[in-house]
């Protein structure tokens, strides 16, 4: 069956990843970025390789209306979303005094109000045609308490229940909504945070792996998926409780973070 797909944050990382396995799959794609040149680019060749439509669309996802105008042009153009890819998001971290008010306000409205903004724009559509499917990029972060990622983390674990509960809404409707919870992805995210020593656990995957893990999860319509054993251990044998405790073990974990650069520079540029 013809279908098409419409991914935030396509214009490297993860997000290409998603565009390039989808366009293998013979998925139609509408990438969503800020950067218009490197989308007009992964477009071109997906299309060259694949056969696929790709269309473009330029839109950056911290600003109040961005779903409101991207599914005006999505309406402009006569395009129909069948799988809505959330994978648009960035981090900060250091100590939350010393990152700005501002950069932390921008990475709530990617990572969560833009995520639901869109959600609530393309999910009806799905319902009137019957069928249709949602991922949203969470984080392993999101499963416990992180200091030193406080906004970031917490950010991600609003994905991972708002993920969970629309699952519940609507696998009886026709809807499939997975979470995809990665570990460290080889991705500009750490360009952007400022630190590679973000990367916790000291070990990172490529995007290849953790995509492909994610689509066979939709396929089998999980509801989570946390790619790797190892963070498949970390999310599912750490203790939960008491929240306290937890959160001062992570403390430990994540502490390493705060080199004397890192400590200095919270504050940084935005992925498109």
């Amino acid at each position: 069956m013809h279908s098409t797909a419409l991914i935030t944050g396509a214009s490297s990382g993860l997000g290409a990843e998603f565009a390039a396995q989808l366009a293998a799959q013979g998925h139609d794609l509408i990438l969503v970025a800020r950067s218009g040149d490197r989308l007009a680019a992964l477009a071109e060749r997906l299309i060259a390789e694949h056969g696929v439509r790709a269309h473009v669309l330029v839109q950056d996802l911290a600003e109040p209306d961005a779903a409101r105008r991207v599914a005006d042009r999505l309406a402009s153009r006569g395009l129909s979303v069948d799988l809505l890819v959330n994978n648009a998001g960035f981090g900060t971290c250091g100590r939350f005094e010393e990152i700005s008010g501002a950069r932390d306000h921008d990475q709530l409205m990617v990572n969560v109000v833009a995520l639901v903004d869109l959600t609530h724009e393309l999910l009806p559509g799905m319902l009137e045609r019957g069928r249709g499917s949602v991922v949203n990029v969470a984080s392993n972060a999101g499963f416990q308490p992180s200091p030193y990622f406080a906004v970031y983390g917490a950010s991600k674990a609003f994905v991972l229940n708002f993920g969970l509960a629309l699952r519940q809404e609507y696998r009886k409707r026709g809807i499939r909504v997975l979470t995809l919870c990665p570990g460290p992805v080889e991705t500009a995210f750490f360009d952007v945070i400022g630190t590679r020593r973000a990367a916790v656990t000291g070990s990172m995957t490529t995007p290849e792996p953790v995509v492909r893990a994610a689509l066979r999860a939709l396929e089998r319509d999980r509801g989570y998926v946390t790619p790797g054993l190892g963070n498949t251990l970390a999310a599912h044998l750490t203790p939960r409780r008491p929240r306290t405790v937890v959160a001062a073990i992570a403390e430990r974990i994540t502490r390493k973070v705060l080199t004397p650069s890192a400590d200095a520079s919270a504050m940084r540029e935005r992925t498109a």
